[in-house]
């Protein structure tokens, strides 16, 4: 199985706002830039667009690491929210209507064709590649 990593980020100018998204997508020596803006979003929304569009791009089954600045995205799978959300019909802990459900259910459509880890890996800070994203998803923005 082809290992791939994808490291993403959005963002927002204003919440909600113009946003932007941006990923790389590793394999091997291979790197792949992408990004995109919508005018009246939010930055959750940005957030779970970046991991959307890079699993999109996988054509095969891949053992997928993805790299993320948002604890929303990572800890929706890392702490079970996801399942507890479609186990409970969308609802969140307090019986809530879960926020950017079509989203949650193309992401997790997308997760069950490749062998997916989330890591949460620090904002702002020294990750080439996560700085990469957040100048990629930033300059998204500008586009619009």
């Amino acid at each position: 199985m082809k290992s791939v990593t994808i490291y993403t980020d959005g963002a927002c100018s204003g919440n909600p706002g113009p946003g932007g998204w941006g990923a790389v997508l590793i394999y091997g020596e291979i790197e792949k830039e992408i990004s995109g803006a919508m005018n009246n979003t939010t930055n959750n929304i940005m957030e779970i667009t970046a991991v959307i569009e890079a699993l999109k791009l996988l054509k095969v089954e891949c053992d997928v690491k993805i790299y993320s600045d948002s604890a929303y995205v990572v800890n929706s799978f890392n702490q079970g929210w996801i399942y507890n959300w479609m186990k409970n019909n969308w609802r969140t802990s307090n019986k809530e209507p879960v926020k950017n459900k079509e989203l949650w259910i193309e992401l997790y459509n997308l997760t069950k064709k490749h062998k997916v880890e989330f890591i949460k890996v620090k904002g702002h800070s020294d990750n080439e590649y996560n700085n990469r994203c957040d100048y990629l998803a930033t300059s998204a923005i500008k586009t619009l």
